[in-house]
């Protein structure tokens, strides 16, 4: 049959044409990947230029609607706190309803620390989707 020394060149030369095969494929992969990272990148920055840009022209829309810069702005921010103020409120009063229910079973110092954080979350939720509306109301009519 075979010998030994025909075996251990036959498995050097398998694990040799495995190594290269091995190498090219994952230098194929390599390749494939930098170009789609690549495309990835210019498709993230386009998106992040595309966002700057319409947040810019938000701003001016304010600046025109309420005829000054710091009107504008401000109506800006007090938008964008009307609209990130509902999640976080909502994820507070989660949390309150967690210590209220679940720990507050147990421990009664617990369960009106909970009550009380919920009534002052969502005061803070009532105030921050009520102030555009004041602010718009009252710049408008001194106008």
């Amino acid at each position: 049959m075979y010998s030994l020394k025909k075996k251990i060149t036959v498995l050097v030369l398998a694990i040799l044409l495995c190594f290269t095969l091995g190498t090219t494929y994952a230098a194929e992969v390599n390749q494939n990947n930098t170009i789609k990272n690549s495309k990835k990148q210019e498709s993230a920055a386009t998106t992040l230029i595309d966002i700057k840009e319409e947040q810019l022209s938000t701003i001016e829309d304010y600046k025109a609607k309420y005829g000054s810069d710091t009107y504008g702005i401000v109506a800006y921010i007090l938008h964008m706190v009307q609209v990130y103020s509902i999640p976080i409120g909502l994820v507070g009063i989660a949390i309150c309803g967690i210590y209220e229910y679940i720990i507050g079973l147990k421990r009664l110092d617990i369960r009106d620390k909970g009550f009380n954080t919920m009534i002052a979350v969502i005061t803070i939720l009532i105030i921050c989707q009520i102030l555009p509306l004041i602010f718009a109301v009252v710049v408008k009519s001194t106008d």
